[in-house]
């Protein structure tokens, strides 16, 4: 795949898919900043595996719910790099609730996690982006966000507004050569499925028309399909890694 940018930031990539992406990222040649939040050895190791595969990763550890943290992290890179040509905002968190138990902060507490945090990569991206007429930001959100769910209220809302708030991004920026996309998984296998029943994870899959959960490659190379020159003329989309299960 190929890549005009030379680097990379993605948030929350210590593990699970966003590690799986930093990992796919840094192998079609990208230099890959891995950033977490609490999982500091679990990063060393992350990019330890990316440098013993040849790649070239770095550490940066902040919360990308703080502003002012997440600010200070783009110039970094910006300072060591001379340039952020790509950004994945997949850090995210849940506080799943039936509605009528959940608090204002138990919802609030996601959107910003989740909406809010995506929304400051994307404003601040496109603030050094555009000083070289070239970028892609890549939006992690969720089928969640395009079907809702009983008990992740919050959750939907949070990526729903990911996807509607990329379009908005990719209209505002596309002038500037940057661009703006979303991708929905659907269910991936992680360690939270693995730990899941036989019985409950057969409930799940008989809803899937591929008959199987995704996993984390499958999302990682849609990712950088999005990210990479490949998808050059593409802006403003969602593109949907869920096997069918949503197909409207």
């Amino acid at each position: 795949m190929k890549f005009s940018g030379k680097n990379v930031l993605v948030t929350g990539s210590s593990r699970g898919i966003g590690a799986e992406i930093a990992k796919t990222l840094a192998g079609f040649g990208l230099k890959v900043w891995i950033n977490y939040r609490s999982g500091a050895a679990e990063a060393d190791a992350i990019k330890e595996t990316i440098e013993a595969a040849g790649g070239n990763a770095a550490v940066i550890g902040f919360d990308v719910s703080d502003e002012e943290a997440f600010v200070d992290a783009i110039k970094t890179i910006v300072d060591s790099d001379g340039e952020l040509s790509y950004l994945v905002n997949n850090a995210g968190i849940t506080n799943d609730k039936l509605a009528l138990r959940m608090k204002t902060e138990d919802f609030m507490s996601v959107i910003n996690a989740n909406l809010t945090s995506c929304f400051i990569g994307c404003r601040e991206s496109m603030k050094v982006m555009r000083k070289k007429k070239f970028g892609s930001v890549v939006n992690i959100a969720s089928i969640v966000g395009e079907t809702g769910n009983a008990g992740q209220t919050n959750y939907a809302a949070s990526k729903g507004g990911v996807i509607a708030m990329s379009k908005s991004f990719a209209i505002e920026a596309a002038t500037s050569g940057i661009r703006y996309n979303t991708i929905t998984p659907g269910f991936i296998a992680t360690e939270m499925t693995d730990a899941l029943s036989d019985e409950i994870k057969e409930g799940f899959t008989s809803k899937i028309p591929m008959k199987r959960f995704g996993n984390a490659k499958e999302v990682a190379e849609a990712t950088a399909f999005l990210l990479s020159d490949h998808s050059s003329y593409i802006t403003g989309e969602t593109l949907k890694v869920n096997g069918g299960m949503n197909m409207a």
